[in-house]
């Protein structure tokens, strides 16, 4: 696999090809559920879309159900309160598994020894940073606010 915008992933929507659109792009990758705790971190992550989608950044949220069963609605549910609650407009896959024997090939990608930064995701809402040749560049701790200092820091570098 040559990057991360090489891999298949579904849309929320149940469309193809997730990722290969966002090829050439700054992204920051966001496993995300809609009853946590830090599901407010939405927000922010929608502002930071809004504030830096013209310089070829965007971030994609992968929806997943793994942690203490924090995202349990269907696509169209999860669509539906991210559209309602949080006006999110960054692109979302379907609902994936992060962790585990049934851990989908994107976050494979992401936690591999080889070309990821290892080690099974914590928690909602850890965050990846690809460059925009697919690379992995950084992780961050799900309590890593998307308005961080050193991750904006990191996502103007990047850019």
């Amino acid at each position: 696999m040559g990057s991360f915008y090489d891999i298949a992933v579904s849309r929320i929507d149940g469309t193809c090809d997730l990722l290969g659109p966002l090829r050439g792009k700054v992204t920051l990758a966001v496993n995300v559920a809609s009853r946590c705790g830090l599901t407010p971190q939405y927000a922010r992550l929608e502002q930071l879309q809004g504030e830096l989608q013209a310089q070829n950044f965007t971030v994609v949220g992968f929806p997943c159900n793994q942690f203490a069963a924090q995202e349990p609605g269907s696509e169209a549910e999860i669509a539906a309160f991210c559209r309602n609650t949080y006006d999110v407009t960054f692109p979302l896959s379907a609902k994936l598994e992060v962790n585990g024997a049934n851990r989908h090939p994107a976050y494979q990608f992401l936690t591999s020894a080889n070309g990821g930064i290892p080690g099974d995701i914590s928690w909602n809402f850890e965050k990846f940073l690809i460059g925009r040749d697919g690379r992995v560049l950084k992780r961050y701790p799900p309590d890593t606010k998307p308005q961080d200092n050193g991750l904006l820091q990191d996502i103007a570098e990047a850019l």
